[in-house]
């Protein structure tokens, strides 16, 4: 009786071995570190944190004027399983929070450039076959997930087609915060990093209800240097996802 007993608490300490570490760690959304920072999510529930990598797009009005953005254009990839402490692909934290830099700097700009040369989209197609992405220093790509564009509206809008249920993000902004002293000001222009935002849903999303842009590198403008002036400049960032 005694050896059945110690072989069935033998045999269940071996399958509980045996069986997968359950994630410890709940990802916190980043902050700047100091000031004002961007409301939580509440309640929300987050589905995906995505690394986006494309061009932030500008006019200008008259030279000296400050340059006005038109929208932007990025593909995305999830990056959740490198968020530390969730699974065994986890990254440590300052390499997390260092990959969009690593993203902007040692990736290529994943969309079809414009014929001139002038560092903007084809506009007929801007984005090329969906792709994984190869990040230097990772082992495994990361799962290409959707685009980042503006729609006719001018509406932000996210098409996460490489989810299972297909998500839809149309949004308005909430609020944004400018991002850390130190974040990186990007290359090529160094203009600088563009700023933290929180979206929200304007009412036709599906499956999606807020998204945060967050660990910018680089996308802000140059200086106007000429009325008409149009400039697209690289930047990386992680998008956090949630839903109600």
């Amino acid at each position: 009786m005694q050896f059945k007993s110690l072989f069935a608490l033998l045999s269940a300490l071996a399958l509980s071995s045996a069986s997968p570490l359950r994630p410890t760690v709940t990802p916190t959304l980043p902050t700047t570190g100091s000031g004002t920072q961007l409301d939580g999510p509440g309640t929300a529930t987050l589905k995906h944190i995505l690394v986006g990598h494309g061009i932030q797009n500008y006019t200008c009005s008259a030279a000296g004027a400050t340059a006005a953005s038109i929208g932007a254009l990025a593909v995305v990839w999830d990056i959740t399983d490198l968020y530390p402490g969730t699974s065994p692909s986890s990254l440590p934290a300052d390499a997390f929070n260092r990959l969009t830099s690593r993203v902007l700097r040692t990736t290529s700009m994943p969309l079809n450039l414009a014929a001139d040369g002038s560092g903007g989209a084809d506009v007929t197609s801007p984005f090329p076959a969906p792709a994984d992405l190869k990040i230097e220093g990772i082992p495994s790509p990361v799962k290409f997930l959707g685009h980042h564009f503006f729609d006719a509206t001018n509406t932000p809008t996210f098409d996460l087609s490489g989810a299972n249920d297909g998500e839809l993000f149309k949004g308005k902004r909430d609020a944004g915060i400018p991002a850390p002293s130190d974040a990186d000001k990007g290359e090529d222009p160094a203009t600088g990093a563009v700023d933290w935002l929180r979206l929200s849903d304007k009412g036709t999303s599906v499956g999606v209800s807020l998204v945060y842009r967050v660990l910018t590198a680089g996308g802000n403008p140059e200086a106007c240097t000429d009325a008409g002036q149009n400039q697209s400049i690289p930047y990386t960032a992680q998008y956090w996802v949630y839903s109600n």
